[in-house]
């Protein structure tokens, strides 16, 4: 299952049942869990761990120090990515930056060709991020997003489950759960079909558009809408749209600014 061109780290531990191409190299302490494959020429680098079923793809490098002029290559930090991803070509994924920190992938997530996650990056659970889709470093990434091809993120900020984001979009904000975002810093309304096709009932879809529009068109400043929403007690699914505007980021959140004429 390994194949003769392949470089390995005595340091490494390898499931039995992973397939390693040709030419892959893998240097350093790495771990790799039962029924994954990694690709010809891929490169995995340091404190990395591949949970099981993961699909590494050709030319991508993992694990390598962040791109930080500051940082010392002797910090101990690493990656984490969990079961069932598929990480494919020249996707780009670097370590933590701190001693003990690591860029972490949950399960089940599809990183498209040219995909680069920066350090610190938390990536959540089945994910798509469309190729040359790039997030600077400490980027936390919910669950069930979508990111379109070459749409690019600044650090520090926050984008939350079940989002839709255009692709070619440049963001320095948070962009919220639920919410459809597009061109720099604009969210255009929420991912109803998105929500439709995760399951969500009629009622909870409601309720969230309710609070959407209470928070965002009813012509007050954030604070003062969270404050009045803040006293009615919302379903389960539209509160947590509620606890996450109230806890921005630094960055702040990005403004809704509906429709497709041009600024």
């Amino acid at each position: 299952m390994i194949h003769s061109t392949a470089l390995i780290d005595p340091r490494a531990h390898l499931d039995p049942t992973a397939e390693i191409g040709p030419y892959v190299m893998i240097d350093g302490p790495v771990e790799i869990a039962a029924g994954c494959r990694v690709e010809a020429h891929a490169q995995l680098v340091g404190k990395v761990t591949v949970g099981a079923g993961t699909v590494i793809g050709r030319g991508a490098v993992i694990g390598t120090p962040p791109q930080d002029l500051g940082f010392d290559p002797a910090t101990d930090s690493g990656v984490i990515l969990g079961e069932k991803n598929v990480i494919r070509e020249h996707v780009t994924i670097h370590r933590g930056s701190k001693p003990g920190h690591v860029t972490r992938i949950g399960d089940g997530n599809f990183l498209m060709v040219g995909v680069h996650l920066a350090h610190d990056v938390v990536l959540g659970n089945h994910n798509i991020l469309a190729n040359a889709a790039l997030l600077a470093g400490h980027i936390h990434v919910g669950n069930h997003t979508f990111i379109g091809g070459g749409a690019v993120f600044h650090q520090f900020l926050r984008i939350g489950d079940y989002c839709v984001v255009q692709g070619n979009g440049s963001f320095s904000k948070d962009i919220p759960h639920y919410c459809a975002a597009q061109r720099i810093n604009r969210i255009t309304g929420l991912n109803v079909i998105g929500l439709r096709r995760q399951g969500f009932s009629t009622e909870e879809r409601a309720a969230i558009k309710q609070l959407f529009q209470s928070l965002f068109c009813s012509g007050k400043n954030l604070s003062d809408a969270i404050a009045e929403v803040s006293a009615v007690v919302w379903p389960e699914k539209a509160a947590r749209l509620l606890e996450f505007v109230r806890a921005p980021s630094k960055k702040g959140v990005c403004p809704v600014r509906p429709g497709r004429k041009e600024d």
